[in-house]
């Protein structure tokens, strides 16, 4: 008997009617003999909404009470979908996240789990029902609700599967897989049927929206086998998976895009030690991530000092770069917001020579300038004017041969 976490996202739960689709696909899971949990999502654009009354309730919304409002986008769909189950005839129940027994810390809108006991969920199936779980919510130590950012369902699921050491987490999504890149961008990308932990993280640290950045580590830590796949057919989508060797012989696996990149260079900053603990220590007490960093050495005793942050974080972590620059008595500061982050990633590139220069050429005989360069043993990340992302992303995709079919 077959242990199974499915997940079903925001387009898959989108109205009634997408529910008890989902109903179906759950029942015949069931009926082949597997026990079954599912975690929802809200129904789509619920959390838009509810976020927009916060608004209007308040200029500044109480974090605490937001994850409180919040939560209830999935603790909607999860009753909607147990109460269908439940007129057909099927034993379900549902759970929001803490009734799961997802513990987390105290950070709102962006809590990380800290433990998790899925004793009642467990009992649940153990006794022939459908367990139904609200994803992308837990509870802190105090009893309070918390929410574990966007895409918090996918944590939600991972951690689920891994705590009960479910046969496979299955992902169930508007799309049919991974692919090689963003089907929308480039029309010869293929979907891949096996990729590693490693790939698919770096492949959602740098823009591809499939999976949650966080449910992938989990997946990875635990090896939780994660199979992506559409909520709208019958097909075989993409197993995440820990590496094998046969992996290595594929050079790259995809090409990845993000848009969601700004650009922050303070001038003349002083070259000495602890200028950038200074910068980077004032960030990140405003926890604001930091991407990409590089330094130009300058002959006159100074650096240029350059750093990516994401569009939601470039306004505060500007004004914070102009506090620290006027206080070590820095030079101007430039900034950018028309800029993309291409990259190429593959587990091949650990043992294959010559990646860079493929990459840098292609994107030179397109006439594409290289703003900066930022590298890990699988990945070549390059920042780009915005204007060529597309471009840039259907160049690499055939420059590594990405469009034939292996």
């Amino acid at each position: 008997m077959t242990l199974r976490v499915q997940k079903y996202g925001g387009t898959s739960v989108a109205d009634i009617g997408h529910i008890k689709n989902v109903a179906y696909r759950v029942q015949k899971a069931f009926d082949q003999g597997d026990k079954i949990i599912v975690v929802l999502s809200a129904m789509s654009g619920v959390t838009d909404h509810l976020i927009s009354l916060a608004e209007q309730a308040s200029d500044s919304p109480d974090k605490r009470e937001l994850d409180l409002l919040l939560a209830t986008g999935e603790q909607t769909t999860a009753a909607l979908l147990s109460m269908i189950l439940k007129s057909r005839g099927y034993k379900a129940k549902s759970f929001l996240g803490f009734q799961a027994g997802i513990l987390t810390d105290k950070i709102s809108g962006k809590a990380r789990i800290r433990d998790i006991d899925c004793k009642n969920l467990k009992q649940a199936v153990e006794t022939g029902s459908i367990a139904v779980v609200a994803g992308f919510q837990g509870a802190d130590e105090d009893g309070s609700i918390t929410t574990l950012g966007r895409g918090g369902s996918d944590t939600s699921a991972v951690a689920i599967a891994s705590s009960l050491k479910a046969d496979v987490c299955e992902i169930f999504t508007d799309v049919d897989g991974v692919y090689t890149t963003d089907p929308r961008i480039c029309s010869s990308a293929r979907k891949i049927d096996r990729i590693s932990y490693e790939e698919m993280l770096e492949m959602a640290i740098l823009g591809a929206k499939v999976l949650q950045i966080r449910s992938v580590e989990f997946a990875k830590k635990y090896s939780v086998p994660v199979h992506v796949r559409s909520s709208f057919n019958e097909e075989e989508g993409t197993m995440v998976v820990n590496e094998t060797k046969d992996m290595e012989s594929v050079i790259v696996s995809g090409i990845t895009c993000d848009m969601n990149e700004a650009r922050i260079t303070l001038k003349r900053v002083p070259d000495q030690p602890g200028v950038s603990a200074k910068l980077f220590t004032s960030l990140a007490r405003a926890e604001i991530g930091v991407d990409m960093i590089i330094q130009n050495t300058r002959s006159d005793n100074a650096t240029d000092l350059t750093f990516t942050v994401t569009q939601d974080d470039f306004e505060l972590a500007r004004e914070i770069s102009q506090k620290v620059a006027k206080e070590m008595d820095a030079g101007e500061i430039l900034t950018a917001r028309e800029i993309a982050k291409v990259s190429v990633i593959g587990l091949g590139m650990k043992s294959h020579s010559g990646v860079a220069a493929t990459m840098f050429q292609a994107l030179a005989d397109e006439n594409i300038n290289i703003r900066l360069i930022s590298t890990s043993e699988i990945r070549i990340s390059c920042v780009i004017l915005a204007k060529y992302a597309e471009l840039a992303v259907r160049t690499l995709h055939s420059a590594f041969n990405l469009d034939q079919k292996k």
